[in-house]
């Protein structure tokens, strides 16, 4: 995995603080907050990361199937995806990543979307 932005970052221990950091801006943010009042966060946070670390190039690869049952009843629509896009570029960030490997990320995020974006027809 040498050269990967999972290993560039320092690994699960990295991006456990960044996904720290950005579910800090989830629970405060007035768009997507209310979906995790009743979330395990400790559990929530270590499937994050799995996922997170998994876009970087790092293992514990989520498979597409998972994540299309998981976010399948929660109704999130585009406004919300981009705000949840726009808090983990903003913890990205202030973990210290580059601009161009939190494009990177945010865009494996964005190829996701279809998966976890529930569609106006069904």
């Amino acid at each position: 995995m040498a050269g990967t932005t999972f290993e560039k970052y320092g690994g699960f221990s990295t991006v456990s603080r960044v996904v720290m950091t950005f579910y800090e801006h989830v629970l405060d943010s007035d768009v997507v907050g209310h979906y995790f009042d009743d979330v395990d966060m400790a559990k929530q946070v270590d499937h994050q990361t799995k996922f997170i670390s998994s876009l970087m190039g790092g293992p514990a690869a989520i498979s597409d199937e998972r994540l299309r049952v998981v976010h399948h009843k929660l109704n999130i629509n585009n406004e919300e995806f981009k705000e949840i896009a726009r808090l983990l570029s903003g913890a990205m960030a202030e973990h210290g990543m580059s601009e161009l490997d939190i494009s990177d990320v945010i865009k494996a995020v964005e190829s996701k979307r279809e998966l976890i974006v529930k569609r106006a027809h069904g």
